[in-house]
C-alpha cells in the first residue's frame, strides 16, 4: 500500500490508504521517522480513506506519537469516520492524539482555533503531560 504525503504549513500530512494493519504499519512508521529525522515535528495522519485500523496499526500510532512528543512535536489524527472515532474513544486514544479537522492548505487562511474540532485534554494544550488527577478524598 502506498501512503501519500504533503506539507501544509509546518505540518506533514500523511494520507493513509484503506487500512492501517500489521502488513503496512512498518511503511507508515518508516515514512514518519524519515520525516522526523529531516526535522519535521508536526505530523497529521489523515484517515479519510481508511476504514479499518487493527491493533498493530494503533500500536504504531502510539509509538510515533511518543517519538514526536519526546522531540517537542505532536501527532494528530484527522477525518476519522464514525467507526474509527468509536475505536479511538473506546481505547481512550482520543486522549493521546489530537483528533482534528485537517490542517488548512497553505493557500488558504488557517481556521481559527475556535473553529477547529479538537478533542482530548492534551490536544487542546499541546502538552505531552497527562492532565492532573483529582486529589483523593
Amino acid at each position: 500500500m502506498k501512503y501519500r504525503t504533503e506539507r501544509r504549513g509546518d505540518w506533514i500530512v500523511v494520507h493513509v490508504p484503506s487500512q492501517l494493519i500489521a502488513e503496512n504499519r512498518q511503511e507508515l512508521k518508516q515514512l514518519v521517522l524519515d520525516e522526523i529525522e529531516a526535522g519535521s515535528r508536526r505530523v497529521e495522519i489523515d484517515v479519510a480513506n481508511t476504514g479499518y485500523i487493527d491493533s498493530a496499526g494503533l500500536g504504531v500510532l502510539v509509538s510515533l506519537s511518543k517519538t514526536l512528543r519526546e522531540r517537542g512535536g505532536a501527532l494528530r489524527m484527522s477525518h476519522l469516520n464514525s467507526d474509527l472515532t468509536t475505536l479511538f474513544r473506546l481505547t481512550r486514544l482520543d486522549q493521546l492524539f489530537g483528533i482534528d479537522e485537517p490542517a488548512a492548505p497553505t493557500t488558504e487562511k488557517s481556521p481559527s482555533a475556535s473553529s477547529q474540532r479538537i478533542s482530548g485534554p492534551r490536544a487542546a494544550t499541546g502538552s505531552a503531560e497527562p492532565p492532573p488527577e483529582a486529589p483523593a478524598r
